[in-house]
């Protein structure tokens, strides 16, 4: 099963590692010790928001805002989790982890895989969940200590979060294929950068949700 379960997760592995690296080497410009990009790894896992924290942190956000961010950065993860409740069924704690260990990736692969009929899908996907997430706290450790012990000309390294937002960015409007969700959010940024630059990221999404269901209500109401 072991083998079957790599081969399987094979993509997440190419995908995690060098991304993990590159926030460990990141998030080592902070100043933490380097098993903190280990153990941010370990337990927050999130690949996307984990790179957004490490801007947050280095202009001095505090935390309240950025759980408020990532809560809101990863809320697409409620809508895969309530997709796989029945596939993951009644498995206890087991189960609590495959929720936890939930991204893009393991949502893509539990959705479209099948599991081979020898092997017992609970603990399959149990298998590619933590597989999955030993790759990026691989990744996170690696970046982290090649950081701590190499000298490294980080400038322009930041630019990762930013191309990591603008193909999730891509993706939202492959799937959405509606302008008007985007130039809200694009308008509430330009707001909350001029009026509240400090708290910009976390206005910004407020302003959002208020103007869609705004919107939502005002057509309802139509009906």
């Amino acid at each position: 099963m072991i083998r079957s379960v790599i081969k399987t997760t094979l993509p997440i592995l190419f995908g995690f590692l060098p991304l993990g690296t590159a926030f460990g080497i990141l998030f080592q410009e902070l100043g933490y010790p380097w098993y903190f990009a280990s153990l941010m790894g370990i337990c927050v896992y999130a690949g996307a928001a984990q790179f957004m924290a490490v801007g947050m942190l280095g202009s001095g956000v505090g935390l309240f805002e950025i759980a408020i961010s990532t809560f809101f950065l990863n809320s697409r993860h409620l809508f895969y989790g309530l997709a796989l409740l029945n596939s993951f069924g009644a498995w206890g704690l087991r189960k609590l982890y495959l929720i936890f260990g939930l991204t893009d990736e393991t949502y893509a692969l539990m959705t479209t895989i099948k599991v081979p009929k020898e092997f017992n899908r609970e603990r399959y996907f149990l298998l590619i969940t933590l597989f999955s997430q030993c790759y990026w706290v691989l990744g996170c450790t690696i970046g982290a200590l090649a950081s701590s012990f190499l000298i490294f000309n980080t400038e322009g390294m930041e630019f990762a979060a930013t191309a990591l937002f603008t193909v999730l960015l891509i993706e939202q409007w492959l799937m959405v294929r509606r302008l008007l969700p985007f130039i809200i959010a694009f308008i509430a940024s330009c707001i909350s950068l001029i009026l509240f630059f400090q708290h910009m990221l976390l206005v910004s999404i407020v302003l959002s949700i208020i103007a869609i269901i705004s919107l939502r209500f005002i057509n309802y109401k139509k009906l």
